[in-house]
């Protein structure tokens, strides 16, 4: 197998890396502004496929089809972002005998649209949030449908993800106006306007679950916790999800399985839920077809590596993913460093890093495609690094990534850091209580006085 990997930034050289250790030969693609980045010097070899704009590079199709049978490549490995969950270009790399590492296009489309999927899992058994069975296309279906469901309520674009295209509902009154914004926006960002509602469910945890299928069958790596999030964009990530009873993380994973197998899924796969923290009831909201950009801290407690598992999988080998010999232990925490102002509305911060000093240590892993020097291009997404701990258990665990993000130092580019510097020192952290609202709060309680 020789592999064309179809991204770039810390993904890429985390796929590159793990098909390097296989004995598998790499090609990065790479735009104008990425000549000299990190993927492109660790790649077996390179192939420009356009200017910096990502809709003329990363998301060109042509491009990337053209650069892997210039390359003789003969498996596409998409990461995240960008094309990772493209129906159409999973189908064209096999339409073009390229293998694609991931689901199927049927896989990818059924749970790339939001209200389908929900049929689905209506369909398996697994437990929605009260909504709309699909999508909604006038004010007036959107008002009856909100006479069912009930306020506050959420307006989501059918073809969303990334935490885009949601609008929250909390009247009648104020129903029309948002019903036209939330279309408004999904036309823009997706190219679909389609909507559907569900009720909102506060305060709520967003817990998801690691899947791994075969096509016929399936198994779960255990459930992640991403309820510490900024307009639904996430800042820490850990894993196990603390506090979660044994019976609901059992029924989580039962529910995460059989939609898998409900779709035939091949690969690896995240199954995310709402958890109601009042009554502990939880809700799917969407399958996520791709590798995950918290994956590390699955990896982490399962000791399995994902990556290598897809690309195995890609090769034609079965899958070594054991329900009855996998185990978690310990438990994870990533920190997501991105580049942005926290002090200026999280603006980006692009330019050069002039300085970069990264933690080190026992239980440490750090996923970054940057050093010293790199330049942070305005054209793509912030995320700089990962940093991921280890230990025993969670209390130590949290030690560790305060010890961690201690040692970090990023000159030239204001970064997230400071910020979840202070958000490990909180007590809701340490104690492991929190909810998908916590972060706002205690950002807005920030601004409204001196901080310690």
């Amino acid at each position: 197998m020789k592999l064309l990997v179809a991204n770039r930034g810390e993904i890429a050289t985390r796929v590159i890396r793990a098909a390097t250790e296989l004995g598998v030969e790499t090609v990065a693609v790479y735009s104008e502004a990425d000549a000299g980045a990190r993927h492109v010097v660790i790649a077996t070899e390179s192939v420009l496929i356009g200017p910096p704009p990502a809709t003329q590079s990363y998301l060109n199709m042509d491009a990337i089809v053209a650069a892997a049978h210039a390359s003789g490549a003969d498996a596409i490995h998409p990461g995240y972002g960008f094309l990772a969950e493209n129906a159409a270009f999973a189908q064209r790399c096999i339409d073009e005998g390229i293998r694609f590492v991931g689901p199927d296009a049927r896989a990818i489309s059924l749970m790339g649209d939001k209200a389908a999927a929900r049929g689905t899992a209506v369909s398996a058994g697994v437990p929605v949030v009260p909504g709309t069975e699909g999508g909604v296309a006038s004010v007036a279906e959107a008002e009856r449908a909100s006479e069912r469901i009930g306020f506050p309520l959420l307006i989501k674009a059918a073809a969303g993800g990334g935490g885009r295209g949601i609008k929250i509902v909390h009247d009648a009154a104020s129903l029309a106006d948002e019903m036209t914004m939330a279309q408004t926006e999904a036309r823009a960002a997706f190219g679909d306007d389609a909507v559907y509602l569900e009720k909102f469910i506060a305060p709520a945890r967003h817990i998801e679950v690691q899947v791994f299928g075969d096509g016929l069958d399936a198994v779960h790596l255990y459930e992640r916790e991403c309820s510490l999030q900024r307009r639904r964009q996430k800042l820490i990530e850990e894993a196990l999800a603390p506090g979660l009873p044994e019976d609901v993380r059992r029924e989580m994973y039962s529910a995460a399985v059989a939609l898998s197998q409900a779709v035939s899924y091949e690969g690896a796969g995240t199954v995310e839920f709402l958890v109601d923290q009042n009554t502990n009831e939880f809700f799917f909201i969407e399958m996520n077809t791709r590798i995950q950009v918290e994956h590390p801290v699955t990896e982490l407690v399962c000791g399995v590596d994902l990556v290598r598992e897809q690309l195995h999988q890609a090769n034609g080998r079965n899958r070594s993913l054991d329900q009855m010999t996998s185990t978690p232990r310990g438990a994870a925490i990533e920190m997501r460093i991105n580049a942005e102002d926290p002090d200026n509305d999280f603006f980006p911060s692009p330019g050069t890093i002039t300085g970069m000093e990264l933690p080190m240590g026992p239980g440490v892993r750090i996923s970054t495609a940057v050093t010293a020097g790199s330049e942070v291009s305005p054209y793509y997404d912030s995320l700089i690094a990962k940093i991921i701990v280890w230990d025993v258990d969670r209390p130590a665990a949290v030690r560790r990534a305060k010890r961690a993000m201690g040692e970090l130092l990023v000159e030239g580019v204001k970064t997230t850091a400071p910020l979840i510097v202070d958000l490990l020192q909180t007590p809701e952290m340490a104690d492991g209580v929190y909810d998908t609202g916590f972060v706002e709060r205690w950002l807005d309680s920030r601004q409204e006085g001196p901080q310690p």
